[in-house]
């Protein structure tokens, strides 16, 4: 019986000093979680003012201008912008951007999606007298920006594959010899890089003096770690090197100060004037939902949430993993009533195009695409985003997002996760810059019951702001309570033990 005694007061002595340690476990992994997130913000400062500190070494030793004043041209830019554009005013930065082109500097803007990127080297096309040439990635993305351009009565054209010859005939004259008339040339870079009679052409059109500008759309795919590296983007540093005397403007939606640093140094533009947006987009509401393991109850799921949601037709887009899986899920979306099409990268052209066009005026509600849909569309009233699968990387997912809502009016993102998502996308980032680091950043973020916006605003180094409840856990009415798992465990061993004691 003494014996018994003494082995219960050793326990109940063992268990306090187990959950004194546990106490202090506890505060060492809260700490280490605060240091590792100051230990982010800091790098992220470094790296900032690092790149302020070279800016500064080379810049040359001249007064910083005030890109908001009085400009020579602003009476015609403003004409242009109202009556071309039909756009009453300026949003934020794009007025100084155009000045600051307008005097001729290299101009870098990183931009949230929705604030209006493209008019910052429309509008300076419309207002020059010569050519500018825009890079782009994506064929898509060309097919849109030249379709508005024409609707508006800009001459705007692309060489690209499904160019036709006379067009291709047509553009090379108006390079080679100003005959007819070409105010902007969209190519892909890979025209850039690889064809040497654009590059010829493209000089005489500069030695002329009718090149007047070289824009470089979604530049974040200049650097190796930016999430959608393209190879031939390396390349684009020979147009300033080629062509050092006409402006360069490079723009993205999505820039850590590591990218912002790397492509400033492959574009051969130090001396750039850097305009940086708040990425936040207040009017989006992004929402993580248990992804079912049945492939048919996601659908379903999908589905009512469309016809609940948007039963007026509002357009939407739903991003898969692979192609084989837009197929499948543009399919069973039909067969559920809703008016969707599948786009992707192996499709025909003229069969992607067409479902690109169908979709643009609003003859089909949802497209369904994999990541060759969507870059930089010009389609302003896009009413929510769904995400059948997971995003590789906090970068994709802001700018598949963020193809929602860009006329300022609230719209959605849904994500659907589930953990066997995460082997498939691993496999294909495996060989990426952080690929790994960048997918698992991913998966702690669908994984969090507390996290919502301010996992963009800490990942791209801006300082927080409110959440406005607009994220299923801000918004959310479910008190959440810290559980120690370990202390609960340890009482519960030491439950069995009296038990069989």
């Amino acid at each position: 019986m003494e014996e018994q005694e003494n082995i219960e007061g050793e326990m109940l002595l063992v268990r306090a000093e187990l959950d004194d340690i546990q106490g202090q476990i506890k505060a060492l992994l809260d700490r280490q979680e605060e240091l590792s997130e100051r230990e982010s913000q800091l790098k992220a400062l470094r790296e900032v003012s690092k790149a302020s500190r070279d800016a500064i070494n080379n810049a040359p030793s001249v007064a910083p201008k005030d890109w908001s004043g009085s400009f020579l041209w602003d009476s015609r830019a403003d004409d242009i912008r109202f009556n071309v554009f039909g756009i009453s005013s300026y949003r934020p930065n794009q007025r100084e951007i155009i000045n600051a082109i307008m005097s001729g500097r290299d101009v870098l803007v990183i931009m949230a999606a929705g604030g209006g990127k493209s008019l910052c080297y429309q509008l300076p096309a419309v207002l020059h007298d010569g050519i500018t040439l825009v890079v782009s990635p994506l064929l898509s993305l060309i097919q849109d920006q030249v379709m508005g351009l024409a609707a508006l009565g800009i001459l705007a054209y692309m060489l690209a594959s499904i160019t036709t010859k006379e067009v291709e005939k047509f553009v090379y004259k108006a390079l080679d010899k100003g005959e007819g008339e070409l105010k902007i040339l969209y190519v892909t870079p890979e025209k850039i890089s690889r064809s040497k009679r654009f590059m010829f052409k493209l000089e005489k059109c500069h030695n002329a003096g009718r090149l007047s500008l070289i824009a470089i759309d979604e530049a974040h795919c200049c650097s190796q770690w930016g999430h959608d590296f393209r190879p031939d983007y390396k390349n684009l540093g020979i147009l300033n090197v080629q062509f050092p005397s006409v402006p360069m403007i490079a723009l993205t939606a999505t820039a850590t100060s590591k990218v912002q640093i790397d492509l400033i140094e492959m574009l051969h533009i130090p001396r750039c004037v850097k305009f940086v947006s708040t990425i936040n987009r207040p009017n989006l509401l992004y929402k993580v939902c248990e992804k079912s393991p049945v492939g048919k109850v996601v659908i379903d799921e999908i589905a009512n949430f469309i016809s609940e949601s948007y039963p007026n037709n509002e357009s939407g887009i739903v991003y898969c993993f692979s192609r084989k899986e837009c197929e499948q899920v543009a399919k069973e979306l039909c067969e559920r009533g809703i008016l969707a099409d599948y786009y992707h990268a192996d499709m025909d052209v003229i069969a992607r195009e067409n479902v690109h066009m169908r979709w643009s005026k609003s003859k089909l509600q949802v497209i369904v695409g994999t990541v060759a849909f969507g870059m930089g569309i010009n389609k302003s009233d896009v009413r929510f985003v769904i995400h059948h699968s997971l995003s590789k990387s906090m970068e994709t997912y802001y700018q598949e997002s963020g193809r929602a809502g860009r006329d300022g009016l609230p719209s959605e993102c849904v994500l659907y996760y589930r953990p066997s998502d995460v082997p498939r996308q691993s496999s294909m980032v495996f060989y990426e810059n952080c690929g790994l680091h960048n997918l698992y950043d991913r998966v702690r973020y669908c994984q969090s019951k507390r996290s919502c916006r301010g996992a963009f605003f800490r990942h791209f180094g801006e300082v927080a702001q409110d959440c406005n409840g607009m994220c299923d856990n801000c918004a959310s009415s479910i008190e959440l309570k810290d559980i120690d798992a370990t202390r609960m465990m340890i009482l519960l061993q030491l439950g069995n033990i009296y038990y069989f004691i």
